[in-house]
């Protein structure tokens, strides 16, 4: 098999080959490094080199052998680098499996290397001091979203069918809008984040993949769901398999839709044009399209992003260290500095949030099936645009620009609700746009029962970057 055949299959079918013995699993790990490095240098997406061999996996697993990266967002897997984007890591070495990890090894992925992520993965830019700008793979002078920046460019690119990221904010799926994949956020508790519940952000953060096919993330989903030994967030199994629903069709849905943001930023004209075009395709369908869109305190879910995040990152940290600057960004050092300030009236005030937030959101999918948004309220950013290491910054004024850029998904990570985005279309210039769905609670089965008609409505896994294994430039 030839690196441009590989690109073409996504995880499903390179399974399928693998059980066969159309292929060996050492040609196809060595075909997926060529892959890999044929575009890395183009997109500067590895935050280390890439394994000598791929981790241990089980041979008996739904993906035995279909290669994969890892996100280096934290220690994730027993015996491998971290640097969770920063200088601060230099030698760290994680001591154990991530949960999430344990699910992908039994899933059979062979994992063959580690992906780019901002420093501590608090930023929609993948624009690290110590690893520089990962690419887009549509236009180099583009960024990639973030954190799970470095997977979704290698995803898109062909490099790897699937990979890992995690989503505190929008860090799955943002970086799947800027990147032209499919990027789902399950519930709260439906995939494990142990074995340190304080990783997943008090609730906010869920691991999961990036992927460029639905059937993949409908698989994948299958193989990893279920809560972690120690989570505190639980939800029963899906029904059925999630593989299994994508063929049928979605019951008649209350659905909402709106291209404005719960604050004042403008939505570009192109990004809006593309969601309301799923709206028509829905409406189409047979869908009930015309619900109002929930009313979200944008306010409140600042409130409760700022402690959250404040707490998070002083959690990294012994209290009386010394942290010099020549270690961390600056963002980083203010919110350290922050820490230390804060008071429990503060933190108290940022839980209530939250938690008000969390009641209205379940309160509004008593009454509505189905949310669609644009991902993100423009198309992916020019690298920079984020501007994360200027002086002066706060945790609030940090979180508050990025919320610009990406208005529509931290609300559901504070609900707990399944997001998915999907590369519905283009702008003019061939840039990638991102539709956000959402669903209920435990509803990811909706989601993929309507993204799976969408896609057939809109294909999008055939589309090819300029830089892609298959004509890589």
């Amino acid at each position: 098999m030839d690196p441009s055949e590989y690109a073409s299959r996504d995880a499903v079918a390179l399974a399928g080959l693998l059980r066969r013995g159309d292929v060996a699993p050492a040609e196809l790990a060595a075909v997926a490094r060529q892959a890999v490095e044929r575009v890395n240098s183009s997109l500067n997406a590895l935050s280390q080199p890439l394994f000598d061999r791929p981790l241990d996996y089980d041979e008996r697993g739904p993906f035995a052998g279909v290669p994969f990266l890892l996100k280096d967002s934290h220690p994730v897997a027993a015996g491998v680098r971290f640097s969770a984007g920063s200088r601060y890591f230099a030698d760290a070495v994680a001591e154990r499996d991530a949960e999430i990890n344990e699910r992908f090894r039994a899933a059979g992925f062979a994992s063959i290397g580690v992906t780019t992520v901002p420093e501590m993965a608090i930023s929609f830019a993948t624009e690290s001091v110590r690893h520089g700008a990962t690419r887009n793979p549509w236009d180099p002078s583009r960024g990639v979203g973030g954190s799970s920046g470095g997977a979704a460019a290698l995803v898109a690119a062909g490099a790897v069918p699937v990979a890992h990221g995690n989503d505190g904010a929008g860090s799955i799926r943002v970086p799947a809008a800027c990147c032209g994949v499919v990027g789902l956020k399950p519930t709260r508790g439906r995939t494990p984040v142990g074995p340190d519940e304080s990783e997943a952000m008090f609730g906010l953060a869920i691991e999961f993949v990036v992927a460029r096919t639905l059937r993949d993330v409908a698989h994948t989903l299958d193989a990893v769901q279920g809560a972690g030994r120690h989570d505190k967030h639980r939800l029963p199994p899906g029904p059925v398999p999630y593989r299994d629903l994508m063929p049928l069709t979605a019951p008649r849905l209350r659905v909402a839709v709106t291209t404005r943001p719960w604050t004042d930023v403008p939505v570009d004209a192109e990004v809006a044009a593309v969601t309301q075009e799923v709206a028509r395709a829905l409406d189409e369908m047979g869908h009930d399209v015309g619900g109002q869109p929930p009313a979200i305190d944008a306010e409140a879910v600042l409130d409760a992003y700022t402690v959250f995040t404040v707490l998070g990152i002083a959690g990294l940290f012994d209290e009386h260290e010394k942290v010099g600057d020549d270690r961390l960004e600056r963002v980083t050092l203010a919110i350290l500095d922050e820490a230390r300030r804060l008071n429990a009236y503060q933190t108290a005030r940022g839980f209530q949030a939250a938690d008000a937030v969390t009641a209205k959101l379940r309160t509004y999918f008593d009454g509505v099936d189905l949310l669609v948004t644009p991902t993100l309220a423009q198309p992916p950013a020019p690298h920079g645009a984020l501007d994360y290491d200027r002086p002066g910054r706060t945790a609030r004024s940090w979180l508050r620009s990025i919320f610009e850029y990406g208005p529509f998904t931290e609300a559901f990570n504070l609900g707990g609700q399944p997001a998915i985005s999907l590369p519905i279309g283009q702008t003019a210039s061939g840039l990638p746009i991102g539709v956000q769905l959402v669903a209920p609670e435990g509803r990811e089965d909706r989601l993929l029962q309507v993204a799976s008609a969408l896609e057939e409505r809109f294909p999008w896994s055939s589309r090819r970057p300029p830089v892609h294994v298959a004509g890589a430039v």
